[in-house]
């Protein structure tokens, strides 16, 4: 699965999920939002999609770089940081926790496609097994 795939593969969960005027707007220029929608309770959310080999872990520089945008240049309610691989432990988890940047784990997303309950308000600190 490519990157624009995994995108488009994780709007149709979020609409699958009861998530409204799903859009996927990834690509050149996207600023960080990959994916904006919203939420069920009215919030709007915003999702970076990062689509990696499960021995290629997100870091706390993308961690970073999404905080900076999310909010400020999107207008996110809720941020979240989507990977189909793992997060690196440590600093990126705790400032993803300071930031209140969801964090999604191959783990979770398992877990969401499986159930249609999505994770919010939580981060998720998926190992793998």
């Amino acid at each position: 699965m490519s990157g624009p795939e995994f995108e488009q593969w994780f709007a149709r969960l979020l609409v699958a999920s009861g998530f409204r005027n799903v859009t996927v707007c990834g690509g050149s220029g996207d600023r960080g939002a990959d994916v904006t929608a919203i939420a069920p309770d009215g919030r709007r959310v915003v999702v970076q999609c990062k689509r990696q080999s499960s021995s290629n872990r997100v870091g706390s520089a993308a961690i970073q770089r999404f905080a900076g945008t999310c909010r400020d240049i999107h207008g996110g309610d809720i941020c979240m940081l989507v990977t189909n691989s793992f997060f690196t432990a440590g600093d990126g988890i705790q400032l993803a926790r300071q930031l209140n940047i969801t964090l999604v784990d191959r783990n979770a997303l398992e877990m969401w496609a499986w159930t249609g309950r999505p994770v919010l308000g939580s981060i998720v600190e998926g190992r793998p097994s």
